[in-house]
């Protein structure tokens, strides 16, 4: 049986960034994740906003950890090599009792220590020219911020490899038994630990189950989103929120790291814990609530939609708890990819008697993104290795040298969708409709594996199931 200091449950943000703060000691450290690549539940489908602040109750874990995980955000992403961008947010008000709720949202803003301005009609539509012409009011808040949440977490878990951390993938735990410390039991082995994280997202309540029963329940609730097209730079400015509700920050416009544009999420409370489809009638909701931001949004300009899970608990603030050894980091909804640094750092001082590594390297190897080079720089890349020439993506203008570079790092992809979402061929107007082949022929390739063995996302994901016709 393989003995480690510690096991993380889950490679979402919250178990990346736990991973990569415990890699900072001496310890050794497993991750297990039960699908086939990091980032696959939360982390990968969500709004993708670093959060000021204002929102959440005072006093909370989630008001304490929101303005702490922001503030460490231009230091965490600058070292990791992720796109982040301190683009502020506004909340709109769009009528005199909505003005009532902003004047309350600032007071909240003010106690948890986040920087606002209150904007007037005149002052919001200055700044904010698209903005709905019922918009009365809103609350600017300048720290806020976007970024790209699954790059992030693969920049996490591949910086905790490079310090020592190991990520086993496909590998889902069925039990946990106490015995001076925890015998975890997956369906591949059987692991020992001294320490157990729990960072399993909707799933948190169920691994907490196999220790402590029913302590807490978790939910799933999903949302539903568009994605435009980045068909106009500055179409809006600012991340746009309608006046918060107890179902959560409501629907928001917001431009993307890459010049998209998101429209969602929808809110709603489901049974089944991986059901990520979208459904027309909610996504007309989206729309008609989106209406309250954005007058006449383009939606000629959409590309996709997309559907994710946050996990809801049942105590309305981060379940973050240590017991004999067993860490929970649960329940973690809004803003929760926001406070993941600060969360990673409480889970850190929960476990003691750990020694500093001294070897620990704090930044990632830096991303080869072509489309930030100049021409000198593209050229003189091309030079050095002609791959870096071959545009495989047309839409977003992607090289086969950035695709073989996102395979070949640590946490490297193995999938089409973890190609997609480390360097984005496939993430433009044709969905991967002319390079998804191309893209699968280099999987094949640099794996060493039959195409019909590579999958698109998930497990059983097939895309071929064999050739049409025989090699001469």
């Amino acid at each position: 049986m393989n003995r480690y200091d510690c096991i993380i449950i889950g490679a979402g943000v919250i178990g990346a960034l736990c991973a990569r703060e415990l890699s900072k000691y001496k310890l050794n450290i497993l991750v297990l994740e039960k699908e086939i690549d990091v980032g696959c539940g939360a982390s990968g489908a969500n709004s993708a906003i670093v959060h000021s602040g204002y929102d959440p109750v005072p006093g909370t874990l989630k008001a304490k950890l929101n303005v702490e995980g922001n503030k460490m955000y231009e230091a965490m992403c600058k070292e990791l090599d992720v796109q982040f961008r301190r683009i502020g947010s506004i909340t709109v008000a769009n009528s005199e009792e909505e003005l009532v709720t902003l004047a309350e949202l600032a007071k909240r803003s003010e106690a948890n220590g986040v920087p606002y301005k209150v904007l007037d009609e005149k002052e919001l539509k200055e700044i904010e020219p698209n903005i709905t012409a019922s918009a009365k009011g809103g609350l600017l808040c300048p720290t806020a911020g976007i970024v790209n949440p699954f790059e992030l977490v693969v920049a996490a878990m591949e910086n905790a490899m490079d310090n020592g951390v190991s990520l086993h993938l496909a590998e889902e735990v069925v039990s946990i038994k106490k015995d001076n410390g925890f015998i975890i039991t997956t369906n591949k082995g059987e692991y020992f630990a001294k320490y157990v994280v729990n960072a399993a997202g909707v799933y948190s309540s169920k691994i907490n189950d196999l220790v402590n029963p029913h302590t807490f329940s978790v939910r799933p609730r999903r949302g539903e989103y568009y994605v435009l097209d980045h068909f106009q730079n500055g179409y809006v400015k600012h991340t746009l929120f309608n006046v918060p509700s107890d179902k959560g920050k409501g629907v928001l416009v917001s431009p993307t790291t890459h010049d998209n544009y998101l429209v969602g999420p929808s809110s709603e409370f489901i049974e089944e814990f991986d059901s990520v489809r979208t459904n027309k009638d909610v996504l007309d909701n989206v729309r008609a609530n989106a209406t309250r931001l954005v007058d006449n949004i383009p939606y000629r300009e959409q590309i996709t939609e997309f559907a994710g899970l946050r996990a809801v608990g049942d105590t309305h603030d981060f379940i973050i708890n240590e017991v004999d050894g067993f860490i929970n980091a649960a329940g973690i909804e809004s803003p929760g990819l926001t406070a993941s640094p600060a969360i990673a750092k409480m889970v850190s001082d929960f476990i003691k008697d750990k020694d500093v590594n001294p070897n620990f390297k704090p930044n990632r190897r830096k991303v080869i993104r072509m489309e930030e080079m100049s021409i000198e720089e593209r050229d003189a890349l091309i030079k050095k290795d002609p791959k870096f020439g071959r545009i495989v993506c047309r839409c977003e203008a992607v090289s086969e040298g950035e695709i073989l570079d996102c395979i070949r790092r640590n946490c490297g992809a193995t999938t089409i969708k973890g190609v997609k979402r480390r360097c984005r061929p496939g993430m433009g107007r044709c969905q991967g409709g002319f390079c998804q082949a191309i893209v699968l022929d280099i999987l094949a390739k640099e794996l060493n594996k039959n195409p019909e063995d590579i999958m698109y996302a998930n497990a059983n994901s097939y895309i071929v199931l064999g050739p049409t016709k025989e090699d001469k």
